[in-house]
């Protein structure tokens, strides 16, 4: 079988065909999309090739029909047509003000006007726009086709400081809107990025935009699917595991087909080693911060449950966390249902990497020290290894015991009685092992299911004042928890661990085997 190139970091679709890079070909679903609609948006997280996406279309537009020679599209598409094309992208560098955000715009203008061999007379920037599609329509003949790319960065640069977020907001949706105003001018319009701001907020004139974020049929439009791998990706794959690949880096799910992500998949066939690529070239510093100072239950992550209306409500003065982890793509759809005039979506992590890099970031947040979160994590490993109860719980002493005091009475949630469990959870998730927090059974839900060296360990959590009570292992006990696991034949271990709020530790821990 022939290797070709990985496209790795390579957003320029001429590029990649005339380099022979390998390319998956996703015009069959351009071509859908040119037959249905004209005005769309679409929200993916970073590194899915949304940018690829775009330049594609740029370049089908323009009629560079050679680019497209044995592709799905191309003998459907009229070559003969030529469409002029804007391209706006937000992508590099940041914007710290309005005046900053208005050069950036004022930077795309211009450089849409030398690719076009035009010449605004309008200063503004909306009316700069505004000119440039009536004049590039008239240049022509044909109406114009507008592709925005990362058009929420502005915004998302500046979160932590909401004065600016919303300066940058009323910006972009003032430039936005020239867009509708200017429909006559019009052929296609296709706007991305990271997140999924209401409509209201940033595209309110914009009311004939079809958001496809979560439409079934282009749930596979970025990312690659299980058939691309088998088949364009079909060289790289001898010495790999396919279950392993699947599990680290399968999962995506826009409650359509599911998909890999890119970036993860061509840095496995580049280094031969599955590691978190994709969570490596950008640690989520906001989300930690948000989750942690918000108490979140970290259990929780692994089966949340979200209304549509939630997760499209993301705006600057009210960002939900279940829309923030899905719209970055640290939680996708894993099942949805209709209830009465809504639908609910269950939310689930896409996958290993995202499970244990995401919780590996949430621990060194939860505890206040990075190093010693590190540390924790490799200890852990070997205690469980070693089936050494005793040994567990002198680490976790450790491990509670390595909190700043400062951590406590600064930080709210460490007097939450989730926190010990979102702690213990995500000390445990980090390792990316077989965890299952909720655990359901006929008598009920145990905290935590863990599967790991051929064993079973269930383990329930307790907040008690002082003094141990026993409680947690007798719940185990009681409730008949292990009954589900005792036709495998493994050992089943309960662990019942209770946390003092006062003493900010681990007071009990009993253990059982079966």
């Amino acid at each position: 079988m022939h290797r070709r190139r990985l496209p790795i970091g390579i957003q320029t679709f001429a590029k990649i065909r005339a380099d022979d890079h390998y390319y998956v070909d996703k015009t069959g679903f351009i071509r859908q999309l040119t037959d249905e609609g004209t005005h769309y948006f679409l929200s993916r997280p970073r590194r899915f090739g949304k940018s690829l996406l775009l330049d594609t279309l740029g370049e089908l537009f323009a009629g560079n029909e050679a680019l497209f020679r044995g592709l799905l599209i191309h003998p459907h598409w009229d070559w003969a047509t030529r469409y002029p094309v804007i391209r706006i992208s937000f992508g590099g560098g940041l914007v710290h003000s309005r005046a900053e955000l208005d050069d950036k715009i004022g930077e795309q203008l211009r450089i849409n006007q030398d690719a076009l061999g035009l010449r605004c007379t309008e200063t503004g920037s909306g009316a700069c726009f505004a000119e440039l599609l009536r004049l590039a329509h008239a240049a022509t003949g044909h109406r114009v086709v507008v592709l925005v790319d990362e058009y929420d960065k502005p915004i998302l640069d500046n979160l932590t400081d909401p004065d600016t977020a919303r300066a940058a907001r009323d910006g972009l949706r003032d430039l936005y809107s020239v867009i509708k105003d200017n429909d006559a001018h019009v052929r296609f319009v296709f706007i991305t990025g990271v997140s999924k701001f209401s409509k209201v907020s940033i595209f309110s004139g914009l009311n004939n935009l079809r958001d496809i974020t979560v439409s079934a049929d282009y749930s596979a439009l970025c990312g690659y699917t299980e058939q691309d791998v088998e088949t364009v990706f079909a060289p790289e794959l001898s010495g790999l595991d396919r279950d392993a690949i699947r599990r680290w880096y399968n999962g995506y799910n826009w409650t359509g087909e599911a998909v890999y992500n890119p970036f993860d998949l061509l840095l496995l066939f580049q280094e031969r080693e599955f590691r978190t690529w994709w969570f490596e070239t950008g640690t989520p510093t906001f989300l930690v911060e948000i989750l942690v100072a918000r108490g979140y239950f970290t259990p929780n992550l692994a089966q949340l449950h979200a209304s549509e209306a939630l997760l499209a409500s993301f705006d600057v003065e009210a960002i939900a966390s279940e829309a923030l982890l899905w719209q970055t793509g640290y939680l996708t759809f894993t099942g949805a249902r209709r209830i009465g005039a809504r639908i609910d979506y269950q939310l689930g992590y896409p996958n290993l990497e995202v499970e244990s890099a995401l919780n590996d970031a949430l621990l060194k947040g939860l505890i206040g020290d990075p190093m010693q979160a590190e540390r924790a994590v490799t200890r852990l490993y070997d205690v469980l290894a070693a089936t050494d109860f005793a040994g567990f719980r002198a680490h976790l002493d450790s491990l509670f015991a390595a909190i700043p005091y400062q951590w406590h009475t600064g930080n709210p949630i460490a007097r939450y009685e989730g926190y010990y469990a979102s702690v213990f959870y995500s000390h445990l998730a980090a390792l990316g092992l077989d965890l299952t927090a909720e655990d359901a059974s006929r008598q009920g839900r145990v905290d935590l299911t863990l599967k790991f060296n051929d064993r079973v360990w269930l383990f329930e959590f307790k907040v008690v004042e002082l003094e141990p009570a026993g409680r947690a292992l007798q719940q185990l006990k009681d409730r008949g928890y292990a009954d589900k696991y005792r036709a495998a034949g493994q050992p089943i271990h309960l662990i019942g661990i209770e946390f003092s709020r006062e003493q900010r530790g681990v007071v009990g821990f009993e253990v059982e085997t079966l």
